[in-house]
This record gives structure tokens, sequence and C-alpha cells, in this order.
């Protein structure tokens, strides 16, 4: 498995696999591969990986800037992450999601906030904090993983990529 930073010809592999990722997940709108092309269309994109195997792109990971309260420098929001069904619990989603933090870690950032499943992102440090709040995502989704200082205080906002569709 290689991770690497996508290129514009991966663009239409990262289209499905964002699809055929969340085509039966709960909690999906089904719109992440409409969030991934709205970041990317805005230049909005900070940190876009994929995971290629045997030269076929398997997995995807996007983030882009965000804001806490009032502290917007330095925190990036992860989302979406995907991984081709067939490559699930192969470690796709793992490489993908470490080698994103440590070019986070490289760029100095100060933390990473996302919604997800606390039994698959807390193996990374990610975490509850009280007063990080997202508005109408249970605080128990709500995760944060500091890289330097301390957490702010307040509400996560994100671009406004993450409403397409919706």
């Amino acid at each position: 498995m290689i991770i690497r930073s996508e290129t514009p010809p991966d663009f239409d592999a990262i289209r499905e696999v964002n699809i055929v990722a969340f085509a039966h997940h709960p909690f999906s709108h089904q719109t992440e591969h409409l969030i991934v092309e709205a970041l990317r269309a805005a230049e909005a994109l900070e940190l876009s990986l994929v995971a290629e195997v045997d030269g076929e792109v398997v997995g995807h990971i996007a983030f882009s800037a965000a804001s806490i309260g009032d502290t917007s420098e330095g925190w990036f929001l992860l989302g979406p992450v995907a991984v081709c069904p067939e490559h699930q619990g192969d470690g796709v989603g793992r490489a993908l999601v470490e080698t994103g933090l440590a070019a986070l870690r490289s760029r100095g950032a100060y933390g990473c906030a996302l919604v997800g499943d606390p039994a698959f992102y807390r193996r990374f440090g990610f975490q509850e904090h009280p007063g990080i709040v997202w508005d109408s995502v249970p605080d128990e989704n709500v995760l944060c993983l500091l890289l330097a200082g301390d957490a702010p205080i307040g509400e996560v906002s994100h671009h406004p990529a993450f409403l397409v569709g919706m």
C-alpha cells in the first residue's frame, strides 16, 4: 500500500471511493464525494491523501481548515475518510489517518477535529473535549486531537462545502 497526495488523475477514483464507502453508512447523507469536490473547487483542501494498492486508489482522506470558537489558526478538520468496502479492515483507514496526522504535526498544527465513531478514532488519540461542540451532533461524536497547546472552547466551524447537498 502506498499513501500519497492526490493528483488530478485521481479525482474520478476519489469520487468513486467516497460513493461506495458511504453507500450504506447509517449516518451518511451520501454527499461525501460532493464535499470533497466542493472543498477542492474552493481550494480549501489543506491535505488530500489517497491509499493506492496495486496501482488502484482504494482509500481517501481529506483535511480542511477549521475553527473552534474564537480559535481559527492551526486547527484542521478531518473528513471525510473513505475506504472501498473490499479493503475495509485491511489497515487502509489507519494508514491514511496516521499519515495525515503526521503531516499536520509537521506543519505545526495545534489540533484536529472530526465527527465520527469514537471506537475507531480513539486509537489515534482523539477524544471528547468539554466545551467543544458541533451544532446538531451528539457530543460523543465530536472528537478532537490536541497536537499543541490547550483545547479551545466553542463551536466547531467548517468550510461551507460541508453543507453541499443538504
